[in-house]
C-alpha cells in the first residue's frame, strides 16, 4: 500500500513523497486526513529515490519495497510530476529541484541519507550532494551524464514530444507506441512501453501524459546546456555510478565520472538501456545493493 507524505517545497511548491512499503520496525506510520505527515527524526537509516524527467515516484515502487525491508525509502514526486504541484509559473530551475530534494530530506527526517536518483534526479542528487553533504552519506548515480548535450539535443526533444498521438485511446496503445512505434526504439522494449504507460493518466479525450511537455522541456534546459563535472568532484561520500549497457551514459564517461568522484565506485549492469530499474529490476538490485549496505551499515563512517 502506498503512503502520501506532503511536502512544502521551493517557493511553497506541494509536493507528494511516497513510501511504497511497510517502514522498518520503530518507525509509527502517522497520518493526517488519508494522508501522511512528515515523520519526527526517527534512528533508522533513510534513502531519498529521485525519477528523471518526466518519471514519478511510482517508478521507484520495486526498489522501494526491497529498500524498506531494512530501512526508510522515500520516493519524491518532483515538482511538475506525478501528484506533485505544476504551477505554470512555478520555478522549474537547477536550483529550485535541488531546494524541493533539500526540504524533503529535513521534513521527511531521513537526513542523512542515500540520495538514489535516475537520469535528472541523479544530477539532483549529485548537485544536493555538493550543496550539503551534511544532509548525505551516499549517492547513487544512476544513467546520467556530466557533459554538455548542447542545444541539437534540445531541440530533438522539443521534436519529439510534438510527434506523440495523442491522446492514446488506451493504455495498450500507450505501452504499444513508446515500446515498439516511437522512432526513438530502436528494438521492441517492452519495458520502455510499461515505464511510460505508468506516466498517463485518463482524461475526458483518453490517455495523457500526468506531466506538463512545456514544463519538461523547461526543467531540462536549464540543464542541457551545461557541463555538471565540478560539482560531481564536490561530492564527498560514497558515490555509486551506474549504467545500463545500452544506456544513455558511456562507459568511457562514466569510468570518468567514478575517478572525478573523490570516493567514486562503478557498476554496470547488461541487457539494460537508460531504464535501469525498469529493464533489468534484479540486476539494479545486484548492482546497488552491497554498496547501499557498507554506506546504511550502522559502523559505517
Amino acid at each position: 500500500m502506498a503512503r502520501r507524505i506532503d511536502v512544502t517545497g521551493a517557493g511553497g511548491v506541494r509536493l507528494a513523497a511516497w513510501e511504497f512499503g511497510d517502514p522498518p520496525k520503530g518507525i509509527p506510520a502517522q497520518s493526517s486526513g488519508g494522508r501522511q505527515r512528515p515523520a519526527e527524526p526517527e534512528r533508522t537509516s533513510g534513502v531519498l529515490l529521485l525519477h528523471g524527467l518526466m518519471g514519478r515516484a511510482s517508478h521507484w515502487a520495486s526498489t522501494a519495497r526491497w529498500l524498506s525491508e531494512r530501512h526508510r525509502a522515500v520516493a519524491l514526486d518532483q515538482r511538475g510530476h506525478g501528484q506533485s504541484e505544476k504551477p505554470p509559473q512555478a520555478a522549474f530551475t537547477r536550483e529550485a529541484y535541488v531546494e524541493d530534494a533539500e526540504a524533503a530530506l529535513e521534513q521527511l527526517g531521513l537526513a542523512p541519507a542515500v540520495l538514489i536518483g535516475h537520469a535528472m534526479g541523479a544530477l539532483t542528487a549529485w548537485q544536493l550532494a555538493a550543496k550539503r553533504p551534511d544532509l548525505v552519506r551516499g549517492l547513487v548515480v544512476c544513467d546520467m551524464r556530466a557533459s554538455a548535450l548542447g542545444a541539437a539535443s534540445q531541440r530533438e526533444w522539443a521534436d519529439w514530444f510534438t510527434s506523440w498521438p495523442l491522446p492514446f485511446a488506451t493504455l495498450a496503445d500507450v505501452r504499444k507506441w513508446f515500446g515498439e512505434d516511437d522512432p526513438w526504439v530502436e528494438r521492441p522494449n517492452p519495458s520502455r512501453g510499461e515505464f511510460y504507460a505508468e506516466a498517463m493518466h485518463e482524461s475526458p479525450d483518453g490517455w495523457r501524459p500526468v506531466f506538463e511537455p512545456e514544463q519538461m522541456l523547461k526543467s531540462r534546459e536549464t540543464w542541457v546546456y551545461d557541463a555538471h563535472w565540478e560539482e560531481l568532484a564536490q561530492v564527498r561520500c560514497p558515490a555509486l555510478v551506474v549504467r545500463g549497457l545500452d544506456g544513455e551514459l558511456g562507459r568511457a564517461e562514466a569510468q570518468e565520472m567514478v575517478r572525478v568522484l573523490p570516493r567514486g565506485e562503478y557498476a554496470e549492469v547488461a541487457d539494460a538501456g537508460h531504464l535501469v530499474h525498469y529493464d533489468q529490476p534484479e540486476g539494479w538490485r545486484t548492482a546497488i545493493e552491497a554498496f547501499l549496505d557498507t554506506v546504511l551499515s550502522p559502523d559505517a563512517p
